[in-house]
């Protein structure tokens, strides 16, 4: 493959300015009037004539930049109607990104007698069989599903005229470029290729180079690619984040709310949480079958829902123009994937506005994440009782602004209450406002105070702090004769049970047991919430320390045989090591 030719600019003066311009069917051009698409994107201004053309496009551009239409247009228009087979094949890494592609394309050809087949994992085979072989002319799927029936017969590529490979960067992280090189080897070597992806790694670049002389368009680099959206960043320890989150989603007032979660399981309890704390909230994650996903997403896209917890994956699917606010409430690995989280917002040309949980060991990824994108990530505080009251009241004075235009009916109520109950109009207002303001639970009269929650405080540590963290002491029932370090100690105390460098005071390591210096408010904070830590790769079991035990604590322990480690031939294993067993124990040792 020769060299890709340099990137298109978008600020070309020779740009199309209209559809019209681009050369599109008109019945194209009728479908896009119908969905009020007048002015092409600057990617859909770059690829759709270089499609038209002919040519393989590598194509770039960030999240809602229009990429659908870029290549879903191209591709309706080179349609066949005379040709009976699938002509066209779009392969996404998701099932609710198939589906939105799918949608997308069958809007744009209303006016065209085109069949889809849209196929995905999770769903029954019959009516993906009969879509297949009755007559689709685009295809629409995930790559594992596509190869399935390939090898199953359902899906006959030999007339395919375009291959689309949609955000190929995020196949590649699910572990799928194996499938989309299996499916490209399955096309004629004639067909036309075009490949989207937000970066390019050295595995995509290999797809890409299979691709004859194409064209390869960037239409706007990373650092653009963020600056379209507020950026801040919240410093708050793991323990803290619910009670952050809830404040966060108090506070930014009205709008729809994604909060990204790093793990299934952490996506649920957390919207059982919020769910429990009065707000409406739902979760978006990969237990969910399908049905029960497009549940989720009908609530978000009908405004019936305003806060959505989700995973990377789960939110692939997510194209809603209203979301105003994302919430990182764990900081993703890896920049893309913040990058593509954050663009879930500022859809349809609005600003958006993204806040981060940062942990005090994140502050480095934070750097990184602000080095990579180029773009600038603002501190910023958590809210205040009083912030979120002002918050409140805001909202309210909103509400009743809207209300003022509707008043017609109200107006011959408020005349009949006055007349019949002889209140003023003064008392009348009073008492709506306050109905109004706990029914909305907004706080009226004084302000609460402005201090951040207690938690929140993060004062440099004083003289005497270092005895309040010495008060009590946790003892961990084994020592330096099983391999543990105090790194191992404040690694489990800080990553595992929450606790930050501040809480951590003395540790004593001794043979077999070690003691861990601390306050006595975090050594009942502690012990509620865990009973052991992962420690030379096992689950040992810890406990306040008692007299006798070699500690400076008095609190009473259970008895000492609860604090040994178990006796006997299993091995005490290290994540980095060799099995690690007890010298004999003879009679006469």
């Amino acid at each position: 493959m020769t060299d890709p030719a340099e990137p298109t600019k978008p600020s070309d003066p020779t740009d199309p300015t209209t559809f019209g311009e681009l050369g599109l069917d008109d019945r194209l051009l009728q479908a896009l009037e119908a969905i009020e698409f007048h002015t092409p994107t600057p990617i859909q201004a770059a690829v759709i004539l270089h499609l038209l053309a002919g040519k393989d496009v590598i194509g770039g551009a960030r999240t809602g930049s229009g990429k659908t239409a870029a290549f879903g247009l191209p591709l309706l228009q080179q349609l066949d109607p005379e040709v009976r087979g699938v002509q066209a094949m779009v392969v996404c890494p998701t099932r609710e990104l198939a589906l939105q592609v799918s949608k997308a394309l069958q809007s744009f050809a209303t006016k065209l007698p085109v069949r889809f087949a849209t196929v995905y994992g999770g769903a029954p085979y019959p009516p993906q069989i009969k879509a297949l072989t009755g007559g689709a002319s685009v295809v629409v799927g995930t790559p594992g599903r596509l190869i399935d029936h390939l090898e199953r017969g359902n899906l006959d590529l030999s007339k395919l005229r375009t291959f689309v490979l949609d955000e190929a960067d995020e196949m590649l992280r699910m572990g799928f470029i194996e499938d989309v090189e299996k499916l490209l080897d399955a096309t004629p070597p004639e067909r036309q290729v075009a490949l989207f992806s937000a970066t390019m790694p050295d595995p995509i670049r290999r797809v890409a180079k299979r691709l004859a002389n194409p064209v390869e368009i960037q239409v706007e680099d990373r650092a653009l690619s963020v600056g379209h959206i507020d950026q801040y960043w919240i410093k708050v320890p793991d323990r803290h984040k619910l009670d952050a989150l809830v404040r966060v989603l108090q506070a930014v007032g009205a709008g729809t709310t994604l909060v990204f979660a790093r793990t299934r399981a952490s996506c649920a309890e957390t919207a059982d949480a919020l769910a429990k704390r009065g707000l409406a909230v739902d979760a978006l994650h990969g237990d969910l079958n399908q049905p029960a996903r497009e549940r989720v997403l009908g609530r978000l896209r009908a405004r019936r829902l305003s806060i959505v917890i989700a995973t990377d994956v789960a939110s692939r699917g997510i194209d809603v123009d209203h979301i105003t606010h994302i919430v990182n409430y764990d900081l993703p690995p890896e920049v893309e994937s913040y990058v593509h989280r954050i663009g879930r917002t500022s859809r349809a040309k609005r600003r958006g506005t993204a806040i981060s949980f940062i942990t005090p060991k994140e502050r480095f990824r934070l750097a990184k994440i602000q080095q990579c994108t180029g773009s600038e990530i603002y501190p910023m505080e958590v809210p205040t009782d009083a912030d979120i009251a002002r918050a409140g009241r805001q909202r309210l004075v909103e509400e009743m602004r809207e209300a003022l235009t509707e008043s017609e009916a109200a107006k011959q109520a408020i005349d009949e209450l006055m007349e019949a109950q002889g209140w003023t109009e003064r008392q009348l207002a009073e008492a709506a406002l306050t109905l109004l303001a706990r029914r909305e639970d907004v706080v009226l009269g004084e302000l609460p105070e402005e201090g951040p929650p207690a938690w929140a405080h993060t004062p440099r540590k004083q003289h005497g702090d270092f005895e309040r963290s010495n008060e009590a002491e946790l003892f961990i029932p084994i020592g330096h004769k099983h391999g543990l370090t105090p790194a191992e100690v404040v690694g489990a105390l800080t990553n595992e049970a929450g606790l930050s460098g501040r809480d951590i005071g003395r540790i004593n390591i001794t043979a077999r047991k070690t003691f861990v210096g601390m306050s006595e408010e975090t050594m009942r904070t502690l012990l509620d919430r865990k009973g052991s830590l992962g420690l030379r790769g096992r689950e040992v079991y810890i406990f306040p320390a008692r007299p006798g035990d070699g500690a400076s604590a008095e609190r009473p322990g259970p008895p000492h045989r609860q604090f040994e480690p178990r006796r006997g031939p299993k091995p005490y294993r290290s994540s980095g090591g060799p099995p690690m067993r007890r010298p004999h124990r003879g009679k006469n040792r």
